[in-house]
């Protein structure tokens, strides 16, 4: 049986100020070719379809016509939410549309009820476990504590329990949106970077057959069936070197992955990240390969020049974004607020600052589980006031 694996749609987000929804609809032709071309059993989508729990409007129809053309092709199609999506609103409708071949997952407590295909090697059960914010979850699942790692843990064990009473030789396939161990993460995905989301194992997934993962922006295998196919397209200049494609898997006749191939998706536009002196980037001919690329330069001249940005878009007619590092700044004053920032939770952030504000001395446990709970609480009243708006 063989699944096109794909997620982090993120429609309705921008690149830099430049809208993406044109480019996204290219993405969305390409996937409906790709299913007819390839003869795909059934579409994975693992979270964040939107890029907002309230997405704007052309997002939405885009979404709608993306649904419309899924259900025409009769190829079942398994969608969970991300924590970028209102669960609620990508939910409604779910009953109905799982009629037309479309299965929405969203609600938590459903996540033991799978989506049941058959070919000739038996039935495949497809679990669709949404994105689950801990202190959310916890009582749902009855988890020993609010970590990612209690309640993927514990909602796994209902996947697992509920596959133990299905017929023997059902394989099995899980959707998840999560951080797992061994990943790695890019500047886009804002709640890893900024947020602080905790990594899982990959054990944690035991005892199924694959794992779709949606949530890291870069495809990537975690083991041969634990698996992230990444972002269709890039939302940061982190992802500059990412290769954008969607997973083909076949899934074998004794639940092994027979086969594992990347599908390349459309690239709007390259994206290039340049550094060094104003003049050298004008005049180096090296750069000629960038002309056309959504450029991030980083000026290195040890004096700001004049009117950088416009003699930049001379060249360069696509740069979205110009920073400033003068040669020989790091050595006499550090780094910039920015940088000492960057790749930092903000549990690390206010610990920093409480050790700051006090002229030394670390907060102890006590002290880190009071900010801990503070940013759980935090997170949880957003997922809340997202949901309920």
């Amino acid at each position: 049986m063989k699944f096109l694996h794909t997620s982090d749609w993120h429609l309705g987000r921008a690149f830099h100020r430049v809208n993406l929804l044109g480019a996204q609809a290219v993405f969305i032709d390409h996937l409906i070719e790709t299913v007819r071309a390839h003869e795909v059993d059934a579409v994975l989508v693992a979270g964040d379809v939107y890029d907002r729990a309230v997405p704007p409007l052309p997002a939405v129809a885009l979404f709608d016509r993306a649904l419309h053309r899924l259900a025409d092709l009769g190829v079942p199609t398994v969608m969970i939410s991300g924590n970028h999506d209102s669960a609620r609103r990508l939910g409604v409708g779910a009953g109905l549309i799982d009629r037309a071949g479309i299965h929405l997952r969203t609600d938590p407590a459903g996540c033991a009820d799978p989506v049941v295909l058959a070919d000739v090697h038996g039935d495949v059960a497809l679990y669709g476990l949404p994105y689950l914010e801990p202190a959310l979850v916890k009582d749902e699942f009855s988890a020993e504590k609010v970590s990612h790692e209690a309640v993927l843990g514990a909602a796994m064990d209902r996947i697992r329990a509920d596959l133990a009473a299905r017929a023997p030789g059902t394989r099995s396939i899980v959707l998840a949106h999560a951080f797992v161990t061994g990943g790695q993460a890019s500047d886009s995905e804002r709640d890893i970077t900024v947020g602080g989301v905790e990594a899982v194992p990959a054990s944690v997934f035991d005892g199924v057959d694959y794992a779709a993962l949606g949530h890291l922006h870069g495809c990537q295998t975690i083991n041969e069936r634990v698996r992230y196919c990444g972002s269709p397209l890039a939302y940061s200049f982190s992802e500059a070197d990412h290769r954008k494609t969607m997973w083909l898997i076949e899934l074998g006749a004794q639940g092994e992955v027979a086969a594992a191939e990347r599908i390349d998706t459309p690239v709007p536009r390259a994206l290039a990240r340049l550094r060094g002196r104003l003049e050298d980037l004008l005049e180096d001919p090296a750069h000629q390969e960038h002309e056309d690329a959504w450029v991030e330069a980083t000026l290195t001249d040890p004096v700001r020049p004049d009117d950088p940005m416009a003699r930049l878009a001379a060249r360069f007619p696509h740069t979205l974004t110009l920073a400033f590092d003068p040669e020989g700044r790091q050595e006499e004053t550090g780094a910039s607020y920015a940088q000492r920032l960057r790749g930092r939770t903000d549990q690390e952030i206010a610990e920093d600052f409480v050790t700051h504000v006090r002229g030394g001395g670390h907060p102890d446990e006590a002290e880190r589980a009071v900010l801990q709970g503070a940013f759980d609480d935090v997170r949880a009243d957003d997922s809340h006031r997202e949901t309920h708006r």
